[in-house]
């Protein structure tokens, strides 16, 4: 399937974990009454699957087959479970979403959204890893939203409930290098901003500042 080209109008958030993108898209969405499509979501609810199943998340090929066998009410249903936000699915997701197979699978779920957003939104934010580089290139407004490991560590940190849940920051840290590596240097749909792409880093904005950011990127575009 070729990248989508809607006549309704598609903003793609790119940014890596804990960097404010998830917050953002849903602020940006509520004011201009757009759908929202969180798309990491969709690599949780393969990962989540793949955990309950008791499968190996370094099995690529079953990976796929998860992927492909997921319709959207089983989407639905895993994105609405809150196990889809503990820690060890951000991982798996993490882990299968490096799979060029499983990227391929839910590629026209998530260009179909935009294409055509539900409930006859005037237009549609998705927020994700690729989505101004593979999913909607064509995207009238691409923002990639960062912010220094460091803060996004404390981020997550703070998110698992600190140290009085017994949460090690290092821990924490590592895990997020790990996951910046294996999302910057997949072969495929590595995370990287678009060269269109207008770059707001939130180490030092609070959610209301890098709102006000965006919005200004946004109208200038719209």
């Amino acid at each position: 399937m070729s990248p989508v080209s809607s006549v309704a109008p598609v903003i793609a958030i790119d940014g890596p974990a804990a960097s404010g993108k998830g917050t953002l898209a849903r602020r940006v969405s509520q004011t201009l009454g757009y759908a929202l499509l969180d798309t990491g979501a969709l690599y949780r609810a393969v990962g989540l699957a793949m955990l309950r199943a008791g499968t190996d998340l370094r099995d690529a090929e079953r990976a796929t087959v998860t992927a492909r066998a997921l319709d959207a009410a089983q989407i639905r249903d895993l994105t609405a479970d809150p196990a889809l936000r503990q820690d060890a699915t951000a991982q798996a997701a993490s882990i299968v979403s490096a799979y060029p197979g499983v990227r391929q699978a839910l590629l026209d779920f998530q260009r179909g959204f935009a294409a055509t957003p539900p409930d006859g939104a005037a237009g549609s934010v998705l927020d994700g890893r690729d989505i101004g580089t593979v999913i909607c290139p064509d995207a009238p407004v691409k923002l990639f939203v960062t912010a220094s490991v460091e803060v996004r560590a404390t981020r997550r940190f703070k998110e698992l409930g600190g140290a009085e849940k017994g949460v090690d920051f290092d821990a924490v840290l590592a895990d997020m290098r790990a996951r910046d590596e294996r999302d910057t240097t997949r072969a495929f749909a590595p995370l990287v901003p678009a060269e269109d792409a207008v770059v707001l880093d939130t180490s030092d904005l609070d959610a209301d500042a890098a709102f006000d950011a965006a919005m200004r990127v946004i109208r200038s575009h719209l």
